[in-house]
């Protein structure tokens, strides 16, 4: 198991038994997703553990579904257990549907970067593991492109203290988490981890769209 595993494992044990029994930018928007739901499209980040990164994308306007899941790995529908041993490739990640008529791929990226540090490997936080890895799992060229854009001008602006090492890699097959694992800082705000790690998170997160929207703001008077 994880070393993370010290943190949030109880509970997640805890909470595995207990489902157990109970059975920065305006741009374009990229091409809408085919299929049905025209009008939303998809991202797929990992930043972490995907309590954090879900609580995050959550709170944003223009996101209309979150989903903690697994991806990048290979076996298939792995569990929980499974992915903390780090052996199965997977990446601890949430598939955020939303509206780009409202919110642009480009603001949740701008988001993903500022909440999460981009510049550790396979680490976020107390929570260490490949499962834990920077990454942006593309769903289309034009998401592809945005990525690697502005992780190439954030290292070149010299945002953080060393360079970003966030993988960007074309989406494979995004497994769901448990039942347990979805919403859960909602449902559990109080929890130990969800205190002392997700908290911090939703409070950055605050700040990031705040200065976002200054930047948003200042941009439209020019």
């Amino acid at each position: 198991m994880s070393q993370s595993l010290s943190m949030r494992g109880m509970l997640v044990l805890f909470f595995s038994a207990w489902a157990a029994t109970v059975s920065v930018a305006q741009d374009k928007p990229s091409a809408p997703a085919s299929s049905g739901q025209s009008q939303l499209q998809t991202a797929t980040f990992g930043g972490g553990c995907f309590w954090c990164v879900e609580a995050v994308f959550e709170n944003m306007e223009g996101v209309t579904d979150v989903v903690s899941g697994y991806a990048g790995g290979n076996v298939a529908n792995p569990s929980y257990e499974q992915v903390c041993t780090g052996l199965t490739g997977h990446a601890e990640v949430c598939q955020i549907t939303f509206d780009p008529k409202k919110v642009s791929f480009n603001k949740l990226l701008a988001v993903f970067m500022k909440t999460h540090d981009p510049t550790t490997l396979n680490a976020q936080g107390p929570d260490h593991g490949t499962q834990y890895r920077s990454v942006v799992f593309y769903h289309s060229d034009e998401q592809k492109a945005s990525a690697e854009k502005m992780k190439q001008e954030l290292n070149a602006a010299g945002a953080y203290n060393a360079p970003i090492v966030t993988e960007i890699s074309p989406l494979p097959k995004f497994y769901p988490a448990e039942d347990y694992h979805q919403d859960y800082y909602r449902k559990h705000p109080n929890a130990g981890y969800c205190r002392m790690v997700v908290r911090p998170k939703v409070a950055k997160f605050k700040k990031v769209i705040e200065e976002l929207e200054k930047q948003e703001k200042t941009g439209a008077k020019k």
